[in-house]
């Protein structure tokens, strides 16, 4: 079963789940459905301390760059994630009611499945207090960079992380399958399955199209920018993209990306800053994403999103999903706080939410580092720039 994609093995969940949902004697939906129940109570417990092991460590690994390029190109990937995030809200409010017109994930959550045993995780802090503790953290930690126990803490928040990332890689996304199987059998014992999965059909199109003419949008930024041919620029970053689509992570895509943006004659010395760092804190395909996907949910659930709710939604993506794109699926896992804190999702809704995000993961991180290209130029032109005038 490991060898099998996690895409695959989320279709088979789902396809599963509906199958004990409609033809299974309810008992055995119930008995899926406490997993489903337990590991949603896990979910909670661990989002704080991903929020923790992601964030600390990633604003420490920032602080080890100094200077102007930093500023330059953290300000930059933030712009364009939070922009990206604004228009996706725009488009999704605009173009989703005129595709969900009925159904309620609400409905399917009163109506269907009950578990088992009910368990209780209390998380060891809320979603809040582990934000505001990864800024203290983060940003102390890099205050005393040049101190004796800048080494000590600096090491141990990158062990925290890779436990969380363990626990990520290991038990949550192996057992997702499980989880999600639940999700739909649930939905499909309340007649809500097939509706669902028919709008988000519709919802998964709107969302590439929007990283595509979001991708093209960076470029021709950059082309005012630099006089490129935003065309020829995108086609060399093709490589990049179909790499990141096939490992959804754009960590592991660095090389690629390196290469590509090369091929844009960014100079080295840009690309080698820029490109690893862009890959860490540039997230503009996942905020469109996460974006659409939870505006579809809310509206599933007869909800209506607001923009002043979505707007600190959005804000706080571009923080929380730090150093998250070098897991797969890590983007979704780091926002499912926000998502129960600020826009009030339910245990199904989240459920729903991992699942949209994760079949189609590749696609929003093809988006991200494909920008990461454009942010590249842009970067490149203002280096050359005073070197230039220096000269």
């Amino acid at each position: 079963m490991k060898k099998i994609g996690l895409l695959p093995r989320l279709v088979i969940g789902i396809l599963g789940g509906m199958l004990i949902g409609f033809q299974f004697p309810e008992w055995i939906g119930n008995v899926l459905y406490t997993f489903t129940h337990i590991f949603g109570e896990f979910l909670g417990y661990i989002v704080p301390l991903i929020i923790v092991s992601f964030i600390v460590p990633g604003i420490a690994d920032l602080g080890k760059k100094a200077g102007r390029l930093l500023a330059g190109t953290a300000g930059l990937a933030y712009a364009s994630t939070i922009t990206a995030g604004i228009i996706a809200f725009f488009i999704s409010v605009f173009i989703i009611p005129f595709i969900i017109t009925e159904g309620s994930v609400a409905g399917a959550e009163a109506a269907g499945l009950s578990p088992v045993i009910e368990l209780e995780i209390p998380a060891i802090m809320g979603v809040m207090t582990a934000l505001v503790t990864a800024f203290i953290f983060g940003l102390g930690i890099n205050y005393i960079r040049h101190e004796k126990a800048y080494t000590l803490l600096y090491q141990g928040m990158n062990e925290f992380r890779e436990i969380i990332v363990l626990v990520i890689k290991k038990i949550i996304i192996p057992l997702l399958p499980l989880h999600i199987a639940g999700i739909f059998a649930d939905m499909a014992a309340s007649g809500e399955a097939f509706h669902i999965l028919g709008v988000f059909g519709q919802v998964f199109i709107l969302i590439i199209l929007m990283h595509l003419g979001y991708i093209l949008i960076q470029y021709i930024i950059a082309a005012i920018r630099t006089g490129i041919n935003p065309f020829i620029a995108i086609k060399n970053m093709i490589p990049a993209y179909l790499t990141a689509l096939g490992t959804m992570s754009s960590a592991a895509t660095i090389p690629v990306t390196h290469r590509s943006a090369k091929r844009n004659q960014v100079s080295d010395e840009t690309a080698d800053f820029v490109i690893p760092l862009s890959a860490t804190i540039h997230l503009a395909g996942s905020t469109i994403t996460l974006v659409a996907c939870s505006i579809a949910v809310l509206i599933i659930g007869n909800q209506t999103p607001q923009f002043m709710d979505f707007l600190p939604f959005i804000l706080l993506l571009g923080v929380t999903m730090v150093a998250a794109p070098g897991v797969p699926g890590g983007a979704v896992m780091a926002a499912l706080g926000l998502l129960s804190s600020i826009l009030g999702f339910t245990e199904a809704q989240i459920g729903l939410m991992i699942a949209l995000y994760m079949a189609q993961d590749g696609f929003g991180t093809a988006c991200n580092i494909t920008g990461d290209g454009a942010i590249a130029l842009i970067i490149d032109s203002f280096v050359s720039k005073k070197q230039k005038a220096k000269a």
